[in-house]
């Protein structure tokens, strides 16, 4: 695994909390490699493997386009790049979105999971809370999740598996090499989420 490049999409969110909770998993997982933002072509070019961080699913996707990089990530990712997107990060992922409020948002999105997203679904800012969870992934048993104004997966295509739920909620999906998180996992104390990441891109990093 010595190598893995994993890359933070850096135009706006929780940037810093991921890079930090990759270092943590490293150390924890006793691996080399490094973290990169990423910001422009280049930086999606060497990555092994992209975190999407939560934030303002509408500016990510705005500056993305502004940059010129949605092209290259939905190329990437659609080509098997291990990729983790939480909250925001997931809304980009999806397919499809749409606002508990104002209904279909037509913003700008990745569209790689093939998955349906309502956004605010637990209410806005001050609706935040945070909540214990069953985490369908190997070596986990309940898993801390942080939702602050967080969406939540409405329905589900072929080949996507339900990772966790919230009451009748879906708050966490995997297809094939890639996860979306309705919660922080960055502000969990947990680097579970991380790790598994690392671990989908060993092949890689080598």
């Amino acid at each position: 695994m010595s190598g893995t490049i994993v890359g933070v999409l850096g135009l706006q969110g929780d940037i810093e909390e991921h890079l930090a909770a990759l270092d943590m998993a490293r150390s924890r997982l006793g691996v080399e490699g490094e973290s990169t933002l990423v910001k422009g072509l280049e930086d999606v070019k060497k990555i092994h493997a992209l975190i999407i961080p939560g934030g303002e699913s509408t500016v990510i996707g705005a500056l993305s386009s502004i940059k010129g990089i949605l092209p290259a990530l939905r190329e990437r990712i659609d080509n098997g790049l291990p990729t983790l997107g939480t909250c925001a990060g997931m809304i980009m992922l999806a397919k499809k979105a749409q606002d508990r409020v104002v209904g279909e948002t037509n913003q700008t999105l990745i569209g790689a999971l093939d998955i349906t997203v309502e956004r605010n679904s637990f209410g806005r800012q001050a609706e935040s809370f945070e909540a214990d969870l069953k985490l369908n992934l190997p070596g986990s048993g309940s898993f801390h999740g942080v939702f602050i104004r967080a969406p939540s997966v409405k329905s589900l295509g072929e080949g996507v598996e339900e990772l966790a739920r919230l009451d009748n909620n879906i708050v966490a999906v995997q297809q094939g090499r890639i996860i979306g998180t309705a919660f922080h996992p960055e502000l969990s104390g947990s680097t579970l989420l991380h790790e598994y990441l690392i671990g989908l891109a060993n092949p890689y990093g080598k």
